[in-house]
């Protein structure tokens, strides 16, 4: 998979959404066609998140480890992966070290 480096004509909410006393801190950018997506990065913690709407969440740097709801297993991911979350359901993700930057998608 290509990491995305740059998303072309896209509106980009100027506010931060800041989650988690700053651990989590991503903007919202709108594409030419509606789409909706979230840029951001994760600093070292273990965080969980709720979905309303299926996600994908693409990792562009660092890498996590994540647990889908109702799972027992977590699974790492990294620069260049994704991973789905399915819609009205939930996460944890787990970064250790270096903070993960990601693109959510959402669906």
């Amino acid at each position: 998979m290509t990491i995305n480096e740059s998303l072309s004509c896209a509106a980009v909410s100027t506010k931060a959404n800041v989650y988690f006393d700053g651990k989590c801190v991503s903007h919202g950018l709108t594409l030419a066609d509606g789409t909706k997506k979230s840029v951001g990065v994760i600093l070292p913690a273990t965080l969980t998140f709720n979905t309303g709407a299926p996600e994908i969440m693409e990792g562009t740097a660092g890498r996590c480890e994540y647990l889908l709801a109702g799972s027992t297993q977590w699974v790492a991911s990294g620069a260049g992966e994704q991973f789905s979350v399915p819609g009205n359901s939930s996460f944890q993700i787990r970064v250790e070290g270096e903070p993960y930057s990601y693109i959510c998608h959402f669906g």
